[in-house]
């Protein structure tokens, strides 16, 4: 995505997509790194040339460099196997303040031989690395590890001796807007030099920042495969109630607190349009306005987690809980859709329960903001209004920091307040019907 700022708005253009395909070698699910390198190496040159460079994406995984710098193995996926059936927590929740996840970093390298090892990156860390040849961590993605101490902003030292994990491993964690040139050999193949600046590289976190907020009362649920649903805090919090509603708190920008809980997103309907051989989406949703369904499934059932049959699965769960399955692909997909509306606003109330943060509003951005039956399901839900938009989300969060680092714009309130003017969003009002307050 290439962004200009220029009269005080910012404009956003795609100038390359890539798939993102996992592969499975020998029973391992692995991320395809080496393509997806590749893919950045084309869209940069297709966007060049630049004035600089910021890098997001999803969290938790990483790979592993040897003593010379060169990567072991391909980074494994986090919906592989290997994390299946962990059921028990290893890192302590008034230290980490994350949500319990099976495939929490902390829990994959739990699985890893690390004798060879001598650094770890996460995914955007690994990426800049190859770019730039520079190590370092970048805090949003540290904070999603089960590693990292909230509290004091660092890798969590104690728990990590405590585990076994070797200290080596963990490379500093770097200021946000730092950054570093490109090599000499990248900017050769791209066609020209730029800088790399250290952005909110988790993808959540960058779409946090282009949250198109006007006061801090207000839940955001960043939508796509998965579903990030909370507010943002000046502070973590890390009592036993949050720990047991398994809330997450994860660094935000400007040293805020990104408190949240993961939902399983629109992983489950892409899996179900996979199933059913990729139809268009917009008539099954049209199709899905006009037709009811009884049944409420759990997102977060961790049978939705891994690749497969979901249609059928959905069934599957309907007939453990009593329920009655939807009939035919539009009922899945209202199933699919009021269940997650139903689960954002169990966790919207929950986070303003544990918090004490208010809430008046509710900012959707992401992919899942263009999905209008989600939004007017979710004003429902919540009784809340809806600002769905901008669909960009991440990218958008991405390049406000790198204009922030070239001194175009200030703090979040600015960063914000620019992409009001920049970003059109669509409101939906709750009102009554049949999906305000099923209870499942």
């Amino acid at each position: 995505m290439r962004a200009d700022v220029s009269a005080g708005r910012m404009t956003l253009t795609e100038v390359h997509r890539f798939p993102n395909r996992p592969v499975r070698v020998s029973g391992t699910l692995h991320w395809d790194i080496l393509g997806l390198y590749r893919g950045v190496l084309d869209g940069l040159r297709a966007a060049g040339p630049a004035e600089s460079v910021g890098i997001d994406s999803w969290a938790v995984d990483y790979g592993l460099l040897d003593g010379a710098g060169r990567l072991i193995g391909n980074p494994v996926h986090y919906r592989d196997a290997r994390t299946a059936g962990v059921t028990a927590r290893v890192d302590p929740y008034e230290v980490t303040g994350v949500q319990f996840l099976p495939f929490n970093t902390v829990n994959q390298l739990l699985r890893e031989r690390l004798d060879g090892a001598a650094t770890m990156l996460m995914i955007p860390d690994l990426l800049g690395y190859w770019l730039t040849g520079t190590i370092g961590a970048e805090r949003t993605n540290a904070s999603t590890t089960g590693l990292y101490d909230v509290r004091r902003r660092d890798w969590a030292w104690d728990l990590i001796d405590t585990l076994g994990l070797p200290r080596r491993i963990f490379p500093p964690i770097a200021a946000d807007g730092g950054g570093a040139a490109l090599l000499d050999d990248v900017a050769e193949e791209v066609g020209y030099q730029t800088r790399v600046v250290r952005v909110a590289s988790h993808d959540t976190a960058s779409a946090v920042v282009a949250v198109p907020a006007e006061t801090s009362r207000f839940a955001y649920i960043s939508c796509g495969t998965w579903s990030l649903v909370g507010v943002e805090l000046p502070a973590p919090v890390l009592t036993e109630e949050s720990r047991l509603a398994n809330f997450t708190n994860e660094a935000g920008v400007d040293g805020t607190t990104r408190y949240l809980r993961n939902v399983m997103g629109l992983w489950i309907l892409q899996e179900c349009l996979r199933v059913w051989g990729n139809p268009p989406l917009e008539p099954l949703l049209a199709e899905a306005e006009r037709v009811r369904a009884e049944a409420v499934v759990d997102p977060d059932d961790p049978a939705f987690l891994p690749p497969g049959d979901m249609p059928a699965r959905i069934a599957d769960h309907c007939a453990r809980t009593g329920q009655r399955a939807p009939e035919g692909r539009a009922q899945v997909v209202r199933c699919i859709l009021r269940s997650l509306a139903l689960a954002y606003r169990r966790a919207i109330d929950d986070a303003v329960r544990l918090s004490g943060r208010p809430v008046e509003v509710v900012h959707l951005v992401g992919g899942g903001s263009l999905n209008e039956l989600l939004c007017r399901l979710t004003a429902r839900a919540t009784g809340l209004p809806v600002v769905a938009g901008p669909v960009e989300a991440a990218a958008l969060g991405n390049a406000l920091m790198q204009a922030r680092a070239r001194g175009l714009v200030g703090d979040l309130a600015e960063m914000r307040d620019l992409i009001r003017r920049s970003a059109g969003v669509r409101t939906y009002e709750p009102h009554g019907g049949e999906d305000d307050h099923g209870e499942h």
